[in-house]
């Protein structure tokens, strides 16, 4: 068989190659040359080629240029021979050599099997992992009502918030009602709120006050920041006082329990502090007279006036005026000092505040319906509206005597003095106690003389 030499295409070695091959790869450097034909003048260069098969060569098929080169003489010679591999040797198929030419096309080279690559390809998933079903574009069921999606836009309103009265201008009045009924606990009230509602249709209808400066404050409203807790408390009393000037007229009510506790700065004269009882008071505490006098008491500059009107147990000197009237059966008074030498100082900043309560310091109130049958009242408030009604241009000694004796009559419109009206107490109001209206004021005066001037 006839055999003729060949360039390697990649690194010029001269290779031996069989008769009837195309391609032959270099056992040097792996390169695959295409085995060249004579050209059309039948020239066979450097080395002789026989012909295969006896038959002729086509002179109008030119060779194609392998890895860019064009087919001619081969550049490397360097007079080497590559002997022929015996015959039991197959050659591997022919893959092209990334360094020295390009991809033959598949017309002409038929590449392995593509083989996964674990740096391109993702491995299969686990069951549980199996890519989740194309989502279906069918019919959703109708949602509940509650979740109805809206057909328009709609504009949620914020929550709500404490929309205080704006402060009166110079000259005008205000005032603040608390009524508390402790709802749904064991020592609920009944006539707390009847109080403060009472208490607002005295000062709209009776004395003058506007209906919009008025701030009331019941377990019963809506807006959670109307609703008697210590935090609202607190800043209603800082709206009551807020810009006060000469001439203003403010008014503080408060129906609900009152309590006392041991006093710790050493400035009262019986050793305890009273507090009123907020609707929170269990998780939040109560507001001591400490707290309610630096409040509403000690911002009262010359010429503004304040009247507490405090319906509770224990409120005898809640607001912690300086000085108490005290009153005997017959209405002889005298004011009783309750200033001390190491205390800090109790009053106003030239203004006057006096507070009218149900009871003495270790005394205790209770609503009754001994007054009216159908409706529960607080014993203070409704003596204080009922004498206040009855008597215009009344003094505060006439209003004190007057509140004493309703509450002392009860219901029957008799007198009772002595022995008989503790039989009412004890009746009435279910209490060995004798509930008696106090007077206090941050200065002292005539209570005969002075007319309740709210």
């Amino acid at each position: 068989m006839a055999t003729r030499g060949e360039r390697c295409s990649g690194c010029g070695q001269q290779l031996a190659v069989p008769a009837g091959a195309q391609f032959i790869r270099c056992g040097l450097c792996q390169a695959v040359t295409r085995v060249r034909p004579f050209d059309r003048w039948g020239q066979n260069y450097d080395f002789k080629i026989h012909r295969i098969g006896g038959g002729n060569i086509n002179p109008n098929i030119m060779p194609l240029p392998v890895n860019n080169r064009p087919i001619g003489r081969p550049k490397y010679n360097n007079g080497f021979n590559n002997p022929l591999r015996p015959a039991q040797y197959n050659e591997p198929p022919l893959r092209p050599n990334p360094y020295y030419e390009q991809p033959l096309s598949p017309a002409q080279y038929t590449e392995p099997p593509l083989r996964p690559s674990p740096y391109t390809e993702q491995p299969p998933r686990p069951v549980q992992y199996a890519e989740p079903p194309p989502p279906q574009y069918t019919e959703q069921p109708p949602r509940p009502a509650q979740y109805a999606v809206p057909t328009q836009v709609q504009y949620i309103e914020p929550p709500p918030r404490l929309t205080l009265p704006s402060p009166p201008v110079h000259g005008k009045k205000r005032a603040l009602l608390c009524g508390v009924n402790y709802r749904q606990k064991s020592y609920r009230l009944k006539g707390s709120v009847n109080d403060a509602k009472c208490m607002k249709y005295l000062l709209v209808e009776r004395l003058g006050f506007p209906i919009d400066c008025i701030l009331m404050l019941t377990d019963e409203e809506t807006n959670p920041l109307r609703i008697p807790t210590k935090q609202n408390i607190r800043l209603a009393m800082r709206w009551l006082v807020q810009g006060c000037q000469s001439g203003d007229s403010l008014v503080f009510h408060f129906s609900g329990h009152g309590s006392r506790q041991r006093d710790f700065n050493n400035d009262e004269v019986d050793g305890y502090d009273e507090t009123l009882c907020p609707l929170d008071y269990e998780t939040e505490g109560s507001i001591i007279d400490d707290e309610i006098s630096e409040t509403i008491v000690r911002p009262l500059t010359h010429g503004v006036k304040l009247h507490a009107i405090v319906d509770s147990c224990h409120s005898g000197t809640v607001l912690d005026l300086p000085f108490v009237c005290r009153m005997n059966m017959e209405g002889y008074y005298r004011w009783e000092d309750q200033r001390l030498p190491s205390a800090c100082y109790k009053g106003t900043s030239g203004g006057i505040a006096i507070s009218i309560t149900a009871c003495d310091d270790h005394g205790t109130s209770s609503d009754t319906t001994a007054f009216l049958e159908t409706l529960s009242t607080g014993a203070l408030t409704f003596s204080f509206i009922q004498a206040m009604e009855n008597e215009r241009g009344i003094t505060y000694g006439r209003l004190l005597n007057a509140m004493r004796q309703s509450i002392r009559q009860a219901k029957s419109g008799i007198r009772l003095d002595g022995a008989i009206a503790n039989i009412v107490n004890k009746t009435v109001f279910k209490s060995d106690s004798s509930q008696e209206p106090q007077l206090s004021s941050s200065e002292n005066f005539n209570i005969y003389s002075k007319q309740v001037m709210v």
